[in-house]
């Protein structure tokens, strides 16, 4: 899939979220990360990948979280240095991060799998890089969304037309293979619901988004679990 939809579409993606449905997708979707974020003790770094203008970057670094932007698109991240020059980017491939090993707490993608050609090398990449474990926001393919993105409304987009939406299984059999050994817990939820349950978060991957947060045993001296 070519990252470049973005570019074409950086420079009024972040204006989304003061429309009314932004406003709610993005009331669900902090509180979502929120609750994923609470998994591990003491996130003091974050390297978000594929972070687009920088919206879930910024909220994180409120946090006292030092997070760093990853994107392959220049055009994002030129927006994103425009509203948040204090948050440090690298354009680079989810699936051959330019970050040593253990460098970060936490490695966090949201809504980027569905984007990216190799979402299993990304997934390897984020275990490779995360010292804690990663924090998954994935569009649900078996949601009222997904369905919209396959073969209603929402498949004329050029950006959600194009998103390859997982299902629960999906994720957590690709997450379990990229994890291994390392693989300590994983923790789900979706949101998203229909109009009056937006910011729900319920253990039924029937939500237009699923979370997922996954716990990984430390590194060892040379790389290995």
């Amino acid at each position: 899939m070519s990252w470049q939809i973005f570019e074409r579409a950086a420079e009024g993606y972040e204006a989304w979220y003061t429309t009314a449905r932004g406003r709610r997708v993005d009331l669900a979707e902090r509180a979502l990360l929120a609750w994923l974020l609470a998994s591990f003790a003491g996130v003091r770094s974050a390297l978000d990948v594929g972070c687009g203008t920088g919206h879930f970057a910024a909220w994180l670094q409120q946090g006292s979280i030092a997070v760093i932007g990853l994107d392959r698109s220049p055009a994002m991240l030129a927006e994103l240095r425009r509203g948040h020059a204090a948050i440090p980017v690298v354009v680079g491939d989810a699936s051959s991060l330019p970050v040593r090993s253990g460098a970060v707490d936490v490695v966090m993608l949201v809504t980027a799998l569905e984007f990216v050609e190799q979402p299993d090398a990304v997934l390897s990449e984020a275990v490779r890089v995360a010292r804690q474990g990663l924090v998954l926001v994935a569009l649900n393919r078996w949601s009222l969304g997904g369905l919209s993105r396959r073969i209603g409304p929402r498949a004329r987009r050029p950006i959600l037309g194009s998103a390859r939406d997982m299902s629960l299984v999906a994720l957590r059999r690709a997450v379990r293979a990229a994890a291994g050994e390392r693989l300590r817990s994983l923790r789900w939820a979706s949101s998203l619901f229909p109009d009056g349950l937006w910011a729900a978060r319920y253990a039924a991957p029937l939500g237009d988004v699923i979370g997922m947060a996954v716990a990984l045993s430390p590194i060892g001296r040379r790389g290995q679990p």
